[in-house]
C-alpha cells in the first residue's frame, strides 16, 4: 500500500470539543487560521460566500466500514461512505463553510463540523459545477460569491 505525506496548511480555533453534538455545528462560528508560509493562498479568498473545507480527523483511532450514522442506534446500520463519520480509512473530513470574513491569514466561518485545534489540509472555493452538479452557461456565475 502506498504512504502518502500530508502538512497542515493550518489549524481551526473554535469552542468545539468531543462532546460538541452535530447539530451544534451548523451555526457554530470557527476561526482557520493559516500558517504565514501559506498565506499568500488566501488572496482573493474573501470574494467567496462559501469554501470548501478539508481537514484531518486527527483525534479519530480506527475505522468502521458499516455504523450507525453520529452512532444513534436507532438509525439503521450503513456504509461509512454513506455517512460524514470521522471513523474512516483515510480520517479526512470536507465541510461547506460560510466564509464571513478573511483578516490576514484567519478566516473567519460558520458551520464547520471540526473540532478545536483540528489541522486543515486544503480550502477550495465552492463552485456549482462540481459541489451541485449544476452546469452554468457563464462561468462567471460558477461561484457562490459575496454580494458587493
Amino acid at each position: 500500500m502506498d504512504r502518502m505525506t500530508l502538512t497542515p496548511i493550518g489549524y481551526i480555533n473554535n469552542d468545539a470539543g468531543q462532546d460538541t453534538h452535530s447539530d451544534e455545528f451548523r451555526h457554530m462560528r470557527s476561526e482557520i487560521v493559516i500558517d504565514e508560509e501559506y498565506a499568500d493562498g488566501l488572496m482573493d479568498i474573501e470574494q467567496n460566500e462559501l469554501i470548501t473545507v478539508i481537514f484531518y480527523f486527527d483525534r479519530s483511532t480506527g475505522y468502521r466500514l458499516r455504523l450507525h450514522p453520529r452512532g444513534d442506534e436507532s438509525r439503521p446500520i450503513t456504509g461509512v461512505f454513506n455517512t460524514r463519520s470521522q471513523f474512516r480509512p483515510n480520517p479526512i473530513g470536507v465541510t461547506v463553510v460560510k466564509l464571513i470574513e478573511r483578516k490576514g491569514n484567519t478566516l473567519a466561518v460558520e458551520g464547520l463540523d471540526a473540532l478545536d485545534g483540528t489541522p486543515v489540509l486544503d480550502i477550495k472555493p465552492f463552485v456549482r459545477t462540481f459541489d451541485e452538479g449544476v452546469i452554468v452557461d457563464d462561468p462567471r456565475q460558477d461561484r457562490a460569491l459575496r454580494a458587493h
